[in-house]
């Protein structure tokens, strides 16, 4: 039974309207027609995230944030109406089906709300219903803590909800469908000749998806750890989508497989602070325990004793930043700088850490764009660049001509 398993997730997208929703639910009702066992994860319908954000900061007074395990709860419904909606459709087509809450689902969770792992999946209930050959819709993005409260998964949350059950299932494939017709080599809205991948392997896509890919970094490397494969595909389109699989050459002879892009990103820069040992660590120390994510990190050379440090971040992470920073007590600085409006431009591809020249090509294509680059990065099998947002276009057209990306 196990092997006939397949684990589907719709976004929100997917699912903007009834009239889409009834469209998907016709297609989980074919793969059930085919023999397979359809375990469907959805997220909230179109924008209504968004929504109930935004209603959760304004019934609350002086401006104070919501309470987050409030927040949770509320948010938790946005999957909860989506994935009713689809079973009561799915049921009108005379198909066994029930919907199911994530803590129904058996996901176990932290208490981080807002930003919860999961720490485990009882699929007792999962099981039970695909013996009774029911097609199961989950709710995804949340799952319950030990305490009996509802979490919410923080983004990408509902793509980290189906590879985790597709890993505890040990389900053949794990399907994500969305708005758009797989992994491309960059942004097609920006290179109109940007090419679809067939294929793509793990590490480059975590690479990929750390930088503003289609699909988050959390659900790959659980789909890595676990190797589940995980097919990328339109929803409403018959081309062939992007597996993302392990690699299967000895030796990967692919250079760059695609550029990244992460718009929205921010940078925090401290001014004049104590070079000591620790002090890197009494800057992030804090952040992290408020599970706030850093990337690119500058630390200049010593100067009379003193250091700049700098980092960049999410928009939607700085003013919290900036706000547990001038709070901290045990910083010594002279300013704290904040400022908005970067990108991250990204070459991505395992080929790239045996051969050199990579950089350099990347740069003179930047250079030859009078691009400023803020800050650099570099891995294995990527270089990061931190650049001002207004030059996203124009850099990501310079790199993919530069590269050939168009080409096979």
């Amino acid at each position: 039974m196990r092997n006939r398993i397949i684990v589907q997730k719709y976004g929100g997208t997917s699912i903007g309207d009834v009239e889409k929703l009834k469209l998907i639910a016709k297609k989980i009702s074919e793969t059930k027609e085919k023999g397979f066992y359809p375990v469907v994860v959805v997220s909230a319908m179109g924008k209504t995230t968004d929504e109930l954000v935004s209603m959760s900061k304004e019934v609350t007074f002086l401006k104070k944030p919501p309470d987050l395990r409030e927040k949770d709860i509320l948010l938790s419904t946005g999957e909860l109406v989506s994935s009713t909606l689809l079973a009561i459709s799915i049921k009108s087509l005379d198909k066994k089906v029930i919907s199911l809450s994530g803590s129904q689902a058996g996901i176990i969770t932290d208490d981080i709300h807002g930003s919860a792992r999961i720490s485990d999946i009882n699929t007792a209930r999962i099981m039970n219903e695909i013996k009774n050959d029911n097609i199961i819709i989950i709710a995804g993005f949340q799952g319950i803590n030990i305490d009996g409260d509802i979490t919410t998964l923080g983004r990408g949350g509902s793509d980290t909800t189906a590879v985790a059950i597709a890993a505890a299932l040990k389900a053949e494939f794990c399907e994500i469908y969305t708005d758009v017709e797989g992994i491309f080599t960059t942004d097609p809205r920006i290179v109109h000749n940007a090419r679809k991948l067939d294929k793509i392997n793990y590490e480059d896509m975590l690479e990929m998806a750390v930088l503003g890919a289609k699909m988050h970094p959390r659900s790959i490397e659980l789909a890595s750890i676990y190797n589940v494969p995980v097919y990328v595909a339109g929803t409403f389109s018959n081309k062939k989508g992007t597996l993302i699989t392990k690699g299967d050459e000895m030796e990967n002879n692919k250079t760059v497989t695609g550029i990244a892009i992460d718009k929205k990103v921010s940078k925090i820069t401290i001014k004049k602070i104590k070079n000591l040992p620790g002090t890197a660590a009494s800057i992030l120390k804090p952040l992290s325990e408020k599970s706030i994510s850093i990337d690119v990190i500058v630390q200049n050379t010593p100067y009379d004793g003193f250091i700049d440090f700098s980092f960049s971040l999410s928009e939607d992470d700085l003013d919290k930043a900036f706000d547990i920073l001038m709070n901290e007590s045990s910083l010594e600085f002279d300013e704290i700088i904040k400022g908005k409006g970067f990108a991250k431009i990204s070459l991505v591809g395992t080929g790239m850490q045996n051969a050199p020249g990579y950089a350099t090509d990347m740069f003179i294509a930047l250079g030859k764009e009078k691009i400023n680059i803020e800050m650099i990065t570099t891995s294995e099998i990527r270089i990061t660049c931190l650049i001002n947002e207004n030059h996203v276009n124009s850099a990501v057209k310079s790199l993919h001509s530069a590269f050939e990306l168009d080409k096979e």
